[in-house]
């Protein structure tokens, strides 16, 4: 597929500095784009690779514009990275143009599901009893949709995910273990994106809940019960017990935990490996993790750790002693 710049500009904005004409083919990081490609520079730090690239053009702040023109064509745009991701979105839709929406043959879907006729059902997807899958949505291949979970529009799952799996719900009897019906479902709102082998796992008496806007990357798991708010965002490996709520426009960093029945507000962003085991109350960013260290090291510094409480209360008793 070749694009002119002067397509890119009318379709997406921005102010194009360079031959109107020029032809893009691809789309490529600054260090390694060709002539035929068009790359970005999303901040200042990386200009000395901007000086350097062969880019047919780059996508650039208003600041960037006269050194970006010095070496070639380029789009000033207020967002260089934004910009980008609208590109990104924008091509890859002409790439698939050709493809129709509707159900792959391998596909098995329940005659009570209702899918959207402008929804995709990649191969050997399943989609059970009750389920409702909304319009502009795609369901790429091996995805599993449980029996009456409800998808909404212009959602993206990745291959292998599972949305309505049993929650993860058990009561003692003695030495055994009784199992409880998960009887609540999975309802995921508008424009959400699931990445692969991602699991939602359903309510055990209400629903587990994604809020529009929602982006989940992948090996993630979603406990039942759960609720995430509007536009928030997880990277791999997180896991979120069951019952707990996440609020709006939060970040959630790689590998964290957060426990179950906890409730994190609005705007509260969480570092990669952090265990979450208290209530966040107000937003901002929380860290929890303990330093990486040689394990002798480690156990030293864990078994000091243990004792930092009595530490403390002596040197409480130490200073009511001198005063």
């Amino acid at each position: 597929m070749t694009l002119r710049l002067s397509q890119i500009v009318s379709e997406l904005g921005g102010r194009l500095l360079g031959a109107e004409d020029a032809e893009i083919s691809g789309i490529a990081p600054l260090e390694s784009a060709l002539p035929g490609q068009i790359s970005f520079l999303s901040h200042p730090k990386y200009q000395a690779q901007l000086a350097s690239s062969q880019a047919g053009c780059v996508i650039v702040s208003a600041d960037m514009a006269t050194l970006a023109q010095q070496r070639g064509a380029c789009i000033v745009a207020d967002n260089p990275y934004l910009y980008f991701a609208h590109l990104t979105q924008w091509w890859r839709r002409l790439q698939r143009s050709s493809q129709a929406p509707g159900v792959h043959p391998s596909a098995v879907v329940d005659p009570q599901a209702q899918v959207d006729p402008s929804a995709t059902i990649g191969p050997l997807c399943v989609v059970e009893r009750g389920a409702v899958i909304g319009p502009h949505t795609r369901l790429s291949s091996r995805v599993t949709v449980g029996e009456d979970c409800r998808i909404g529009a212009r959602c993206i799952l990745h291959p292998g995910v599972v949305i309505g799996a049993d929650g993860f719900g058990f009561a003692k009897d003695g030495e055994q273990w009784v199992k409880i019906e998960q009887l609540g479902a999975v309802v995921i709102g508008d424009d959400v994106e699931i990445g692969a082998n991602t699991c939602i796992d359903r309510g055990a008496l209400q629903d587990t809940v994604l809020e529009d806007g929602v982006k989940l990357d992948n090996l993630i798991q979603i406990g039942h019960n759960v609720r995430v708010g509007r536009n928030t965002a997880m990277a791999g490996c997180v896991g979120v017990a069951g019952s707990a709520t996440i609020g709006a426009n939060c970040t959630v960093g790689g590998g964290a935990i957060v426990l179950g029945h906890l409730q994190v507000a609005d705007g509260v962003h969480i570092s990669a490996a952090t265990v979450v085991t208290r209530s966040i109350r107000k937003p901002g960013q929380y860290t929890g993790m303990f330093p990486i260290d040689d394990n002798a090291s480690w156990e030293k510094n864990a078994a000091s750790l243990k004792q930092l409480h009595s530490l403390r209360e002596r040197v409480r008793a130490l200073e009511q002693v001198k005063t």
